[in-house]
């Protein structure tokens, strides 16, 4: 029996581990105050419909993002999603940026899973080159939104082809429903 069941007796399979940034919130409303802490931000349409729908149906919610930890708080805590996370990994505290596996690995290390756990993970991200390449490499499940003009949509390389493309965060719930029945 996996940890999270004991946890939680209702908790889905499926793990879902979200980047922040124009994945969650719109990095283009973002206020920083002098030390390039993010104060206030907005979340992309959708996207706070989408968290709250994922974890009240069950999902594991876990954020693995580039960044300073305190904007992360600040933004997800001013939005009302902040609680919705069972874990918040983030540069900051790892010393690594995506797409090291340090990253990943710390996540999987915070739900208290292991790496045979990964067939049932996925990542969520708008950036090609950190997001769906760390989540390639260690065999996590690529869901790319496509929702932001800020990074690129097209693949440098092979190990930059997400498995999902998406480009709403609406979308993720019906996918995420779809890939825990696949595991079922």
């Amino acid at each position: 029996m996996s940890h999270d069941k004991e946890l939680n007796p209702n908790a889905k399979k499926l793990i879902v581990l979200l980047d922040c940034g124009d994945t969650i919130i719109d990095e283009g409303t973002e206020i920083r105050d002098d030390h390039d802490i993010v104060i206030r931000a907005n979340v992309i349409p959708g996207a706070d419909v989408m968290v709250k729908t994922l974890a009240e149906r069950g999902y594991t919610l876990a954020i693995v993002a580039d960044g300073n930890a305190q904007s992360f708080k600040n933004i997800l805590t001013q939005n009302g999603l902040y609680d919705y996370f069972t874990t918040m990994v983030y540069s900051e505290t790892v010393k690594a940026y995506k797409p090291s596996p340090r990253m990943f690995k710390a996540a999987i290390g915070a739900l208290d899973l292991t790496l045979e756990d990964i067939p049932r993970m996925i990542m969520v991200g708008n950036n090609l080159s950190r997001d769906v390449k760390g989540a390639n490499q260690l065999g996590i499940t690529s869901v790319f939104l496509s929702w932001t003009p800020r990074y690129p949509k097209l693949h440098a390389d092979e190990s930059e082809i997400p498995r999902y493309t998406i480009n709403d965060p609406l979308e993720l719930i019906d996918l995420v429903e779809e890939l825990n029945a696949k595991l079922a």
